[in-house]
């Protein structure tokens, strides 16, 4: 008997991690191969179902880090500790940190962004002596819009973070402005070599991406993901089709030279 591939499987709440007014992270059991960058179908009868990338890996948990927003997810909102939700993946192909040891690694996450990416930080944060260097450039629109600020302090002590916000007071961890404004400025032995990721809204990753050229980082080493609404997850529905390309299968991971012909 075929397995029908839209049927979800319920999973469990384990903890919540309010970060903002209207951004939490549900940590959810589960068991089985996932990798930072891929995305769950997150789904609640009468309510519908919504694409959310893992932000974070543990021993027979994930996380996944949400943004009230619509119908679904407020309804999620409503589901905490040892409640259950509906989930269906992991869809997409996902960050390979194979791809990046032994370079000098570069993140640049501009706000939400953060989330598929913080698997990826977090993996070197914990192998720092698995890459020459690592740097993260994190952008918010502001102080009360910042993520994981946990995990941001715990990480500046195996790397060199850049926290910015795009308006309000600088601080002794907190710059103001862009996050490009910081890309030229990146102390590098040589960014010919050097590996980059980029994630955020499309104006951003392709903004960053060009100040990564200009500094000399070639097409080949940087990676972007796209935060393109996924519907069925699995190339059937056509709704994150650009051209011949898939979201959905094909990424949302996808490496520059192919990613910046999908970037509207």
């Amino acid at each position: 008997m075929m397995q029908n591939e839209y049927v979800p499987f319920f999973s469990e709440v384990k903890e919540v991690i309010r970060h903002t007014d209207i951004e939490y992270t549900f940590r959810m059991a589960y068991e089985g191969q996932v990798k930072p960058g891929q995305f769950f179908e997150v789904s609640l009868p009468k309510f519908g179902e919504a694409p959310i990338s893992v932000s974070g890996i543990g021993d027979g948990t994930i996380d996944l880090t949400i943004r009230r927003v619509g119908r679904v997810t407020e309804e999620i909102f409503e589901h905490y500790e040892g409640d259950r939700l509906f989930l269906r993946g992991p869809y997409g192909n996902g960050f390979d940190a194979d791809l990046y040891k032994g370079k000098e690694l570069v993140v640049v996450a501009g706000g939400t962004g953060l989330s598929p990416v913080r698997g990826i930080v977090d993996y070197f944060a914990r192998h720092p002596q698995e890459v020459k260097s690592m740097t993260l450039i994190a952008g918010f629109k502001s102080a009360s819009d910042i993520l994981f600020k946990e995990d941001l302090q715990r990480w500046r002590k195996s790397m060199k973070v850049i926290l910015t916000v795009d308006s309000g007071e600088e601080t002794k961890d907190c710059k103001v402005g862009l996050v490009t404004e910081f890309i030229p400025g990146l102390g590098l032995g040589d960014a010919a070599s050097a590996a980059a990721v980029v994630v955020g809204p499309p104006v951003m990753m392709k903004f960053a991406a060009g100040a990564l050229l200009k500094r000399g980082f070639c097409e080949e080493n940087i990676w972007i993901s796209h935060e393109r609404k996924m519907c069925c997850g699995i190339g059937k529905c056509g709704h994150c089709k650009v051209d011949d390309t898939y979201i959905c299968l094909d990424g949302p991971v996808f490496n520059f030279t192919k990613g910046i012909r999908l970037v509207d």
